[in-house]
């Protein structure tokens, strides 16, 4: 940078081609500014070699093109080893040769043995210029205490003192005594604190301040971080806009501001810009512990909530890093901040931006939209209502949590990171390093982030540079051109501090707030603790044979049951789950849906949970033990056997399925870990099970989550997963393995757990709950 810097002021000046035709031209009148000689002095310039080998070639240029420049070298060492210098040496045209170690050192230097043979007291030496010869010279000593001529006393006003003369004789003559004047006393004093001095502090005290600073080559350490305040430009408050950047040209671009980039080459620092309007609109973070992660992930959304409305920009946050984004909650911008205790809200949160990826995917093909630069300009001009929301980012602090804890929610994320650009969804994710990231989100962040790593080898930018990041300064980092930054505070107040920077971020949030009088981002919405049953969709809405039994947690839309196209349905799950009520919630809809000629229902219920549940003329048996749910369930199993097609129907009467009159049966079935034992009365069905829709039989039964894992055996429950009839697993210990599909049984709140059918896979829904009260 040095040279390169003078040869651009070279150039800038009048293109002269070195330092002597600039100086000339300074001679003769140009206005030009001094541009002085500059020495580079390296000590123990050997060893810098050995530890950074390709410094050599640093020197080398130095040596070829200083010159012309003004630049020159003073390389000291104890011993000079030709084999480092790699040509070095061609451009030294000054050897300097102090007593050496050896005659072969000393020939090394000057060419000849001289050098060893000089006496050992300090500061003998040769000076070797050219072939002609050398000379030998005592260099001076400046470390030692300073001592003035003894001869006079110079006082301050610059009088000196002269000693009375004495006459020599060879009688004995006493020392006249002379008192001192004060001014005396004074320069006495002085010369005594200078004999504290050494030479070398006395002539660089002299020469302090005389004449203009030399430039400096490096800045001043990154060591205090910048504020929003000192990077953004001025913020202003008006009706429109809230306090943001109103009177800036790149307000509302989705770029944001992060930190200092330090560019030594140049000798500048400029601010650290994200460009997120393109292809480089994921964010990836990493960065070991204490390495300033959650506060660079705080200076983003601070710094894109003062450039952008809360119409613009929404962010949605996942907070598993400490509770650091908790205190981002109150900005009109954040829509949503989830902790990991809070897996409900995870969850939703991720379904929420899922839901708008796949409403947008529609509404881009229905209305003609290219991009997300016409989506905006099209809702800008009216021609487009749009949907609300802005660009979305999913922020996430702590990725390693989501594959620890929150497994099934990883392929989500990262297809939203696929897919989601074009259509303005945005993901942000922090980790402790790069390879908690899977290749196929990694992959995915055009703008990387890199604090300091726990391992600099994990570094994806420059190992070597990433090695240089000081530890213990949090939001020292490299940006991917391998440049050092340091990250901003998120505080507009001016203080430069990190130890009360939650005062400062709440004073943000609540100037952000106050100022904004518009619409706030929406909220997640999550799926109620209790869903009562009336709340739901009515046969109206559903139609007859479809029953709505929930809400799902992905879309917060109802969760139906069909019972034309899958006959039977199984529900699981621990003590206190809602399999009864869930039961109770079928029966009830049943018997208030169909008249008695339509459908009729046998209720096996050995614990009595459904005694009250279905209590009409629907209900023609109810068996709490099992020789009364034998004797139903043989009585139906022979009206049934009737209903099967002869072998002469043709396909319209199979489609039709009018070769039979009579109502359906509903046999509810409780428990069924209690009803399953040596004497299992619904055996006698099993070989009805497949023809269930032929002959109108629907099995609708419950059982206990422990011994599932086993129980799938059971010929009953075998067969109704083998015609992946629809199931619902509640509350349960994941230890059973996969139940139904690919699901686990996890731990949930009452009435909740995933609903699996085969045309809709599994999703998480919330059921309804029926009243104890009510009756049907």
């Amino acid at each position: 940078p040095i040279l390169v810097r003078r040869q651009e002021l070279l150039r800038a000046a009048g293109n002269y081609a070195s330092l002597r035709d600039y100086e000339k031209a300074r001679e003769q009148g140009a206005n030009l500014r001094p541009l002085p000689t500059l020495f580079v002095i390296l000590d123990e310039f050997s060893e810098l070699l050995t530890a950074k080998p390709e410094f050599i070639d640093l020197f080398v240029m130095i040596g070829r093109l200083g010159r012309s420049l003004g630049v020159h070298l003073l390389l000291a060492s104890q011993r000079l080893e030709e084999g480092r210098l790699r040509g070095l040496d061609t451009h030294l045209s000054y050897r300097i040769g102090l007593r050496t170690f050896s005659a072969m050192e000393s020939r090394v230097v000057l060419g000849v043995a001289d050098a060893y043979e000089l006496p050992s007291a300090p500061g003998n030496g040769y000076l070797k210029f050219d072939t002609s010869g050398m000379t030998r010279f005592k260099a001076a000593y400046v470390s030692g205490p300073y001592q003035s001529d003894p001869r006079h006393v110079a006082t301050p006003d610059g009088s000196v003192t002269v000693r009375e003369i004495v006459e020599y004789g060879p009688d004995f003559v006493p020392v006249p005594m002379v008192e001192e004047t004060p001014e005396e006393t004074a320069a006495a004093q002085e010369e005594s604190n200078k004999a504290q001095r050494s030479l070398l502090d006395i002539v660089v005290g002299r020469l302090e301040g005389q004449g203009p600073p030399a430039h400096r080559i490096w800045l001043p350490p990154l060591s205090e971080p910048p504020t929003l305040a000192h990077l953004l430009p001025p913020l202003s408050v008006t009706p429109e806009l809230g306090l943001s950047t109103a009177a800036w040209q790149g307000r509302g671009r989705l770029q944001a501001v992060v930190g200092t980039i330090d560019r030594p080459f140049e000798q500048r620092r400029d601010p650290y810009w994200l460009d997120l309007s393109g292809a480089a609109g994921h964010v990836g973070v990493a960065g070991g512990p204490q390495s300033g992660k959650s506060t660079i992930l705080r200076t983003l959304i601070t710094s894109m909530a003062l450039t952008h409305t809360p119409r613009e920009v929404q962010f949605y946050c996942l907070d598993f890093g400490g509770g650091a984004l908790s205190s981002l909650e109150g900005l009109p911008h954040v829509g949503g901040v989830a902790s990991r205790l809070d897996a409900d809200r995870v969850r939703r949160t991720v379904a929420e931006i899922a839901s708008v990826l796949r409403d947008r995917e529609r509404e881009f093909t229905e209305n003609g939209v290219d991009s997300m630069v016409t989506y905006r300009r099209r809702i800008a001009d009216g021609s487009l209502q749009g949907d609300g929301w802005g660009d979305i980012f999913l922020v996430v602090d702590g990725w390693l949590t989501i594959r620890q804890d929150f497994e099934a929610l990883e392929p989500v994320i990262t297809d939203l990171a696929a897919r989601g650009l074009g259509y303005g969804i945005h993901v942000v994710a922090a980790t402790g390093k790069w390879s908690e990231f899977r290749p196929g989100i990694r992959d995915l962040f055009g703008t990387r982030v890199e604090l300091k790593l726990g391992d600099a080898y994990e570094s994806e930018i420059n190992r070597k540079k990433s090695l240089a990041v000081p530890e213990g300064v949090p939001g020292r980092g490299l940006t991917k051109d391998g440049l050092h930054f340091l990250g901003a505070l998120p505080r507009i107040d001016g203080v430069m501090d990190s130890d009360d920077l939650a005062t400062g971020l709440q004073g943000l949030v609540h100037a952000i707030r106050d100022s904004w009088q518009g619409p706030t981002a929406k909220q997640v919405r999550l799926l109620p603790s209790v869903l009562p049953a009336a709340s739901l969709p009515g046969v109206e809405e559903t139609g007859r044979a479809r029953i709505a039994i929930g809400v799902d947690e992905a879309a917060l839309a109802p969760v139906l049951i069909d019972f034309e196209a899958d006959p039977h349905f199984v529900v699981v799950g621990d003590t206190e789950s809602g399999k009864s009520n869930m039961l109770k919630v079928i029966a009830e809809n049943v018997v208030a849906r169909y008249e008695p000629r339509e459908a009729m229902m046998i209720v096996i219920d050995y614990r009595r949970s459904l005694l009250d549940t279905a209590v009409s003329e629907n209900r023609i048996g109810y068996a709490a033990s099992s020789a009364a749910a034998l004797e139903l369930v043989n009585d139906a199993r022979n009206a049934l056997l009737k209903r099967l097609p002869p072998a002469d129907l043709t396909p319209e009467q199979l489609r039709a399925r009018d070769w039979w009159k009579g109502s359906d049966l509903y046999i509810v079935v409780d428990d069924y870990d209690l009803v399953a034992t040596s004497n299992n009365p619904l055996l006698p069905l099993v070989e009805l099970l497949p023809q269930a829709r032929d002959i109108g039989l629907h099995l609708v039964m419950s059982r206990a989550m422990g011994g599932l894992g086993r129980a799938m055996f059971d010929p009953v429950i075998q067969r109704i997963k083998d015609m992946a009839s629809p199931a619902v697993v509640l509350s349960g210990s994941k230890d059973e393995g996969f139940l139904f599909g690919n699901v686990r049984a996890q731990q949930f709140p009452p009435g909740r757990g995933f609903v699996v059918d085969r045309r809709f896979g599994s999703r998480l829904a919330q059921t309804a709950f029926w009243p104890p009260s009510e009756e049907g």
